[in-house]
C-alpha cells in the first residue's frame, strides 16, 4: 500500500482527490493539509511515502516544503500538484527535491499512475512542462531580488516594500534596479508580471 499525503488549500479539490485516491487499490491517503507549515510536521507522523503538494499554499509554499521535506524525511517522495505549469515552478520544484511535477487538469488516473511511479523510484513530468521549461532560461534572479519583485506585485511603492520587508529604500532601489535589469523590462511592474509568468517569485 502507497501512503500518500496530501497538500491542498482548497478544501472541495482535497476532499475530491483524497475520494479519488482512496479508490484505487493500492494507494491510501493517510494525511491532508491546507497549510504549507503543517506539511513536515504531519508527515513526521504519519511517515508518508509520497507526497502530493499544492503550490501556492498558505503559511509555506509547496516548493519551500518539498525542500524542508526532502531535509527531515528523505524517504518521502515528492510530487507537485499545480494549476500553474509554470517553467521556473518546475525548474525551482526539481531544485528543491522534487521527483514528479504535475498539472490539475490532467486525468486522476494519469495521477494514481504517477504516484505508483515516483514510490517505485521514477521520475514523473507534465512532458508539455518539461518541453517548455527546457526553452526557458533559468531564474537570472537573487533569493532577495524575488523578494523584493514579490513585494512589488501589487503596486506597492519603494518605501512600502521597505518597511514590509526591513530594508532600507536605496536597498529596496537597488534590488528593483538589478531585477529590472535582469529581465530587461522598464519597470518594476513589468519585471514582476515577467517573474510571475515564468514561475520565478
Amino acid at each position: 500500500m502507497i501512503r500518500v499525503l496530501l497538500a491542498e488549500d482548497q478544501a472541495m479539490m482535497r476532499g475530491a482527490l483524497a475520494v479519488l485516491l482512496d479508490l484505487e487499490d493500492d494507494i491510501e491517503v493517510v494525511a491532508q493539509v491546507s497549510d504549507g507549515a503543517a506539511i513536515v510536521p504531519t508527515a513526521l507522523d504519519t511517515s508518508p511515502d509520497v507526497a502530493l503538494l499544492d503550490i501556492e499554499l498558505p503559511g509555506l509554499s509547496g516548493i519551500d516544503a518539498a525542500q524542508a521535506l526532502a531535509a527531515a524525511l528523505p524517504a518521502c517522495r515528492v510530487v507537485i500538484v499545480t494549476t500553474f505549469g509554470r517553467p521556473g515552478y518546475l525548474q525551482r520544484a526539481m531544485a528543491a527535491g522534487a521527483v514528479g511535477f504535475l498539472v490539475k487538469d490532467g486525468p486522476v488516473e494519469g495521477l494514481a499512475d504517477a504516484i505508483r511511479q515516483v514510490a517505485a523510484g521514477a521520475t514523473v513530468i507534465d512532458p508539455e512542462l518539461a518541453g517548455a521549461a527546457l526553452r526557458t532560461p533559468p531564474c537570472p534572479l537573487t533569493e532577495r531580488e524575488r523578494d523584493v519583485l514579490a513585494a512589488a506585485e501589487d503596486g506597492a511603492t519603494v518605501a512600502d516594500i521597505a518597511g514590509l520587508l526591513h530594508l532600507s529604500e536605496s536597498t529596496v532601489r537597488n534590488y528593483l534596479s538589478d531585477a529590472i535589469g535582469k529581465t530587461g523590462t522598464r519597470n518594476k511592474t513589468e519585471a514582476a508580471l515577467l517573474a510571475r509568468r515564468n514561475g520565478w517569485l
